[in-house]
């Protein structure tokens, strides 16, 4: 049966630790930036490699982080965070009742929302790429689930101001830093910085080679589904 029991709020000396390690930080960082370039690109003229370029970053990033939610540190698996419908409906109550205090890692509601936005963000990636490999029957469906990945990172920003002002708990720079006010007793956390810089070497290796010749969809532009168009009525023609 889920439970959560509410704590009270931390006095203003409440130590931090460190909580969020390297790769789960650098992974929200690069679904955020990924989400906001695909965005800004969709319907820029002549863009198309970077719209894709960043649609394959966010499905990367999403699926090392569902990945680092089954094998990484404790605060970052799942199974940590994510419970059922009684705890999430304690946590709002006591939310809204000025009794939430810090949690060790997300609290109930957060972990919807974490699954939320990681299916989102797969189901869009997967979308755009249907769209771009077999043309436009996909277009309508990959727009409709940007924007609702775009509504979901929305209501997540606004959550998390709220929680962090309603429980008092910084949540902004625990993301940044990876410190975080916790209950007493949480175990410390590694913070796999090694790993996380591997990570970016990785990334940064994915765009030169997505912008180079040698990416399949570099030099199609916006004309890869007219060209096959041309074909289709020279075939009509003959």
């Amino acid at each position: 049966m889920d439970t959560a029991t509410p704590t009270a709020p931390p006095p203003a000396s409440t130590p931090t630790q460190a909580l969020w390690d390297a790769p789960v930080r650098l992974l929200h960082a690069l679904m955020a930036l990924s989400m906001a370039g695909a965005w800004l690109t969709a319907e820029a003229e002549g863009w198309r490699t970077l719209h894709i370029s960043f649609g394959l970053t966010l499905a990367g990033a999403a699926t090392l982080r569902l990945l680092w939610g089954l094998v990484g540190t404790w605060p970052a698996r799942f199974t940590s965070f994510v419970r059922g419908p009684a705890a999430v409906r304690e946590h709002l109550r006591a939310l809204l009742g000025g009794r939430a205090g810090p949690h060790a890692g997300h609290n109930p509601a957060g972990g919807w929302a974490v699954l939320a936005l990681l299916g989102t963000s797969l189901l869009v990636a997967g979308s755009g790429w249907l769209t771009y490999s077999r043309g436009e029957a996909w277009e309508d469906v990959h727009e409709a689930l940007a924007n609702a990945l775009l509504l979901l990172a929305g209501l997540h920003v606004a959550a998390v101001l709220l929680t962090s002002w309603l429980s008092r708990d910084r949540l902004v720079p625990a993301m940044l830093s990876g410190r975080k006010a916790v209950p007493a007793g949480t175990a410390p956390v590694r913070m796999h910085r090694g790993l996380a810089a591997l990570l970016i070497i990785a990334v940064l290796g994915f765009w030169a080679w997505s912008l180079s010749p040698a990416a399949p969809w570099q030099g199609s532009g916006d004309t890869r589904h007219e060209g096959a168009h041309h074909h289709k009525h020279d075939r009509d023609d003959d």
